[in-house]
């Protein structure tokens, strides 16, 4: 098919190929691609409305042996530069959150394999049971790697972890999927196939959460289509995934190779991953890594929502919101009219 078609084909609902995927990624009709995504989510979601959300990002330890090439957070184990959290600092940092009036906690970190189960399920029931919090936490190679380290199963560790108040878990990780990618960011980081499997048991825990795509390296348009296929079969698979967001590679190390992306070219890939994610509801556009006015032009390339606020933030340079005021003001100069959610898109539970 011709660009024009499968564009009529994806905005009318039907599935697109990745080969379909491939020919919008590659076409130079970015402003049709990303009037198609726009037109596709004002079909599934109010026109008026755009979504946003609040946590704070707590950083539990920096020391980790995965050593991605593009990561500076990390700290070499046993390293007398690198921290782990005790929970009266980790409760310290929920009280600041809750005076913001904010009541989620994003917790994750590095690989550290001297933690012990038990740092994680004090740290999980103290959150739920003294803070009330609700708990996103722990990436897939996380919870791969503390699974094979305690000799538990993932499944009986996953309901562990959610008995403890764990509600979600990040897509975290993923960046892209390929071989070819992976062997780019870290030879020790889960395959794609692994971190696809590792996101379906959360699923089948009742564990739901986001899934992503990092790009701005020498991944190829392939790359991209193959690690949105993998995203797309997967939720097919086991449908958790409550949305998509994409992110671009921040200059953090001079081992790992990044490049400018466009945006032009950011805005077309958020408008295809609308159009082929036809079984992921909600695309967010990232007001804290792309910026406020990419952001804005996000909202009418298909996206629906802007993953903000985010309280501290210590991987990413972040260019977002810094409160929940800037988070509506910013939704209602662009047009919208803002709509608070949870991490796992539940309405109503904050007044508008």
């Amino acid at each position: 098919m011709q660009v024009k078609a499968i564009l009529d084909h994806a905005v009318a609902g039907n599935r697109i190929s990745p080969e379909d995927a491939l020919k919008l990624l590659t076409s130079e009709d970015w402003t049709s691609i990303v009037s198609a995504g726009h037109m596709r989510r004002n079909k599934l979601h109010d026109p008026k409305v755009v979504s946003y959300t609040a946590y704070r990002v707590v950083n539990y330890t920096n020391f980790c042996d995965v050593d991605c090439t593009f990561c500076s957070f990390k700290d070499e184990i046993d390293s007398d530069r690198g921290y782990t959290l005790t929970l009266e600092q980790i409760a310290t940092k929920t009280e600041e959150t809750l005076a913001l009036g904010v009541d989620q906690i994003f917790f994750q970190g590095g690989v550290n394999p001297k933690l012990p189960l038990s740092y994680y399920l004090d740290a999980f029931t103290m959150l739920r049971d003294k803070y009330k919090v609700a708990i996103r936490a722990l990436s897939p190679i996380e919870l791969k790697r503390l699974s094979g380290h305690i000799a538990m199963p993932l499944p009986e560790l996953l309901q562990k972890f959610k008995d403890a108040g764990v509600g979600s878990v990040p897509g975290a990780g993923a960046e892209i999927l390929t071989e070819h990618m992976r062997g780019v960011l870290s030879p020790k980081k889960l395959s794609g196939e692994d971190w696809c499997a590792v996101m379906g048991e959360c699923h089948k825990a009742g564990l739901p959460g986001s899934c992503n795509i990092v790009f701005g390296s020498e991944e190829t348009p392939e790359d991209i289509v193959e690690h949105l296929r993998l995203l797309r079969e997967q939720q097919d698979k086991t449908g958790g995934f409550f949305s998509f967001i994409p992110w671009v590679f921040q200059p953090q190390t001079k081992r790992f190779p990044i490049r400018h992306v466009t945006g032009r070219e950011y805005l077309r890939l958020l408008a295809v991953s609308r159009l082929f994610l036809d079984n992921i509801a909600n695309i967010e556009v990232s007001v804290m890594v792309m910026g406020k006015e990419l952001a804005e032009l996000g909202l009418y390339a298909g996206a629906n929502d802007i993953n903000s606020i985010v309280i501290e933030e210590n991987v990413l340079r972040s260019s977002g919101l810094k409160t929940l005021n800037g988070a509506q003001r910013f939704i209602r100069e662009a047009g919208f009219t803002p709509k608070r959610r949870t991490m796992n898109y539940e309405f109503g539970r904050y007044p508008d």
